[in-house]
């Protein structure tokens, strides 16, 4: 049988032959074999596409760009580069009962995506500090002389002129909006200190700024723009959600489709501050109403709002739940507490003639102080002397009455509709004293059990006041722990499970509360929540100069987010025909070869004789 023989002598010499019955198999295979290969290899080329980029270029790297911006909010610690032409700049300016606060934000142009929403984010400054400034008193102090309002607001807004690049002002929104301070006001004193900051201001300023953007905000307002801020910043309004990740099933009203929409679950808001307790969450299916009184009840406490910039598209249509209770902060219950406790106190004493309370020797027991603290509450002219018991389950049971709540089972603190709230599919996120109840003192913060907590507050209630007093003095509790939290701590602890529990219905074994100070190391202002909201449009003007650009630029922006897996593929297939081409090629070579070679014509065939060597050098 005769060889064909390659040898190759760069970079190093080396050879190897075929016989001459093999050849043809390998290099010149029939057209069924050849479209059996061709197939073989086209599987291997499309399993590769399906386990590399099954989701789709678009769903991939909106998933990447997903993650990175994520990632950015959460470590959001580099100073803004004030030199980026395309970066956009926001105020806020939180005017409060005890003084005024601007808040800078900055967001990159938007992408063109209608799906997604702005990008905002606190600015920072060289230092990298957040660009905040904080003036006293509140601007409700005004009252009486309104028209000093536009010079009390002339410092904060001074300072955020200063940060923001002056081509940038014409085009940056300011919204001042006043809450709590300026709500207790009568309405001619409110318009009054508005109606000036709304003519003076444009005169000084070059901001952009209408007469909407100037108001007074209602507590349920504040309530959504909190939670709007808060779930915006743990990225639960991103609906690309991987496995794992808890969704829920949402009653999207407004939309065409008639089934239920599957989205990422977002966190529910609990607040305790000295006054008021607030609770906010979404409520995701379509509510049943007991009555048309309790319907009516409930259009003042559920907000529904598209924060999409497109009002055609539901994706972002979300259904809050927000209420507030005055008087049931962890203060304010305090007092209600103790003016309770002095007003039947002299009534007792006065029935049955005795003198409990009224000096240090025979003081009133409160369960709620811890043992053997001794206080004194109420005016000089009926002070109340009392010394605690520490009994945190008697505090607990005594706290009960002060709830207001009803027979109703829709009903929640001070008998107010509480939509039903789904336990198992859940998570809430505590702040204020929900926190402090839970970390200053027991050192719980963070994942609540009610277990564990009850535990700890009935053991603190039992410390003796002096042991308590030198583990302060030690310095084992919270480095922002006092002596005022000291000593009401056991009144909260019960208070905080009270509210928590009867009040709000939450089961004793809930397990998806996180009480918190902030999130992912930033405070979280309802501030971030009233910008998001108030610049939902301003996408549109992007995703429009998008779609003009027109069809040249639309590829070349398709191309250039083409990723390395398609371009893989893509030289895949051009190899592979490239390769079909040369064989077929070679085939043709090969019978026209045969055709001319006969047996006739091969004289070495004929007299025996093995085929000679036939060298191809390469």
């Amino acid at each position: 049988m005769g060889r064909i023989s390659f040898s190759c002598l760069f970079p190093a010499s080396w050879h190897f032959s075929l016989s001459s019955q093999v050849l043809p198999r390998l290099l010149f295979p029939s057209l069924r074999q050849l479209i059996f290969i061709s197939l073989v290899l086209c599987l291997i080329g499309l399993f590769y596409m399906l386990l590399i980029s099954g989701k789709g270029h678009t769903s991939w790297i909106r998933e990447e760009n997903n993650f990175h911006r994520h990632l950015a909010r959460v470590t959001d610690i580099d100073a803004t580069d004030t030199s980026n032409p395309n970066l956009n700049y926001g105020l806020v300016v939180d005017c409060g009962s005890s003084g005024s606060r601007i808040f800078v934000y900055c967001w990159p142009q938007h992408n063109g995506n209608p799906h997604e929403l702005l990008d905002i984010r606190q600015m920072r400054d060289h230092n990298r500090k957040p660009v905040v400034m904080k003036i006293k008193p509140g601007i409700s102090a005004l009252a009486k002389t309104p028209e000093k309002a536009s010079n009390y607001m002339f410092p904060l807004l001074s300072f955020a002129a200063q940060h923001i690049p002056k081509n940038k002002h014409q085009e940056t929104p300011l919204y001042i909006l006043c809450t709590a301070g300026m709500r207790i006001l009568p309405e001619s004193q409110q318009e009054a200190i508005l109606e000036d900051l709304r003519t003076d201001i444009p005169v000084h300023f070059n901001f952009l700024f209408s007469d909407s953007h100037v108001e007074v905000i209602s507590g349920k307002q504040e309530g959504v723009y909190a939670w709007i801020g808060i779930n915006f910043v743990l990225g639960r309004f991103n609906h690309v959600h991987n496995d794992g990740e808890a969704v829920v099933e949402v009653n999207v009203s407004g939309s065409d489709q008639q089934e239920m929409v599957v989205r990422k679950r977002t966190a529910g808001v609990l607040d305790m501050g000295g006054v008021s307790t607030q609770i906010a969450y979404e409520v995701p299916k379509t509510v049943s109403f007991a009555s048309p009184q309790q319907e009516e009840i409930a259009k003042n406490l559920l907000a529904e709002f598209n924060l999409g910039c497109d009002a055609h598209r539901t994706e972002h249509v979300y259904r809050v739940y927000v209420s507030t209770f005055l008087g049931f902060g962890g203060n304010a219950a305090r007092q209600r507490y103790e003016e309770n406790l002095i007003r039947n106190t002299a009534t007792r004493n006065k029935l049955l003639g005795q003198h409990v309370g009224e000096t240090a020797e025979s003081p009133l027991l409160d369960p709620c102080l811890p043992a053997d603290l001794q206080d004194d509450i109420g005016l000089s002219s009926q002070k109340l002397h009392l010394r605690g018991t520490g009994d945190f389950d008697q505090c607990r049971l005594i706290l009960q009455p002060y709830l207001n709540r009803t027979n109703d089972t829709q009903a929640s603190l001070n008998g107010i509709y509480q939509p039903a709230i789904d336990y198992v599919n859940s998570q809430f996120f505590g702040f204020s004293e929900f926190y402090y109840c839970t970390e200053d003192v027991l050192r719980m913060g963070g994942d609540y059990n009610s277990s564990k907590y009850t535990r700890a507050a009935k053991s603190y209630c039992a410390t003796q006041w002096k042991t308590l007093r030198e583990r302060f003095d030690s310095g084992l509790y919270a480095s922002h722990a006092d002596l005022h939290r000291l000593k009401y701590q056991c009144f909260k602890s019960a208070w905080m499970y009270e509210v928590l529990h009867s009040g709000f219905s939450f089961p004793s074994n809930y397990k998806n509360l996180k009480t918190a100070l902030l999130v992912y190391d930033k405070e979280v202002q309802w501030t971030l929540g009233a910008i998001l909201y108030r610049t939902r449009f301003l996408p549109l003007r992007d995703i429009q100069q998008e779609t003009l650009k027109g069809a040249h630029t639309h590829w070349r922006h398709s191309f250039s987010i083409v990723n390395n897996h398609y371009l893989f593929l893509a030289c895949f297939f051009i190899v592979l025909l490239s390769i079909m081409l040369y064989l077929m090629r070679l085939r043709r070579i090969h019978k026209h070869a045969a055709q001319r070679y006969t047996p006739s014509s091969v004289p070495w065939l004929e007299a025996g004789l093995g085929s000679p060597t036939l060298p191809v050098n390469l």
